[in-house]
């Protein structure tokens, strides 16, 4: 329970039982917790950044928002609250992000509509609760997978550019992501043709 195995697995592969001990670490000043703890819920960052409607510049400077506020939430998360960090984590994230494109937009000569700051489309909590789960989820699947879910789903990387990167053919790559969706939906007892 090392940061040598979060970073193995790429910030994944903690159980709730282990997550809670390094909740106890940081909360005790252990540093490797709580780097182990960023690791762990990076993802979440990358996941509310691609849901505002911004270029691509945008979105690098979302992200790096978003790590700030997640850092900030895991110092500030009290896990004797009762309530998950990604509930936690969530509002504070989206709330910084939002806060940053309303000062960049605060220089910008022409005003900006509100609603572009808004996430886009469906019901926030039920898309939130299907975050969480499939989050949960992802921990489960085998590394491949994993990796392939996080940088295609997460940080929004294009399969060409992952498997360029990763020295494989991006057959390979979409075969790896659709054996790791039919997994997440088997785990969360969805049928083939349910959404989660």
């Amino acid at each position: 329970m090392d940061q040598e195995r979060v970073a193995e697995k790429g910030g994944r592969g903690f159980d709730g039982d282990e997550e809670r001990c390094l909740w106890q670490k940081a909360a005790a000043g252990d540093e490797k917790a709580r780097e182990d703890l960023i690791l762990l819920h990076r993802p979440l960052v990358f996941w509310i950044a691609r849901k505002f409607q911004v270029s691509s510049q945008q979105y690098q400077d979302l992200v790096q928002e978003g790590m700030i506020a997640l850092i900030k939430a895991v110092d500030r998360f009290d896990p004797d609250r009762k309530i998950r960090f990604a509930t936690y984590g969530y509002y504070r994230i989206k709330g910084q992000m939002a806060n940053y494109l309303q000062r960049v937009e605060a220089k910008a000569p022409v005003p900006v509509d509100q609603d572009a700051f808004q996430i886009s489309d469906g019901d926030e909590s039920e898309k939130m609760d299907w975050l969480i789960s499939v989050t949960e989820e992802i921990q489960n699947l085998p590394e491949k997978e994993s990796d392939v879910i996080e940088a295609l789903i997460f940080r929004g990387k294009k399969a060409l550019d992952y498997a360029n990167e990763r020295g494989v053919d991006v057959s390979h790559v979409y075969r790896l992501q659709r054996k790791a969706i039919e997994r997440i939906r088997t785990l969360l007892g969805l049928k083939a043709t349910e959404r989660p």
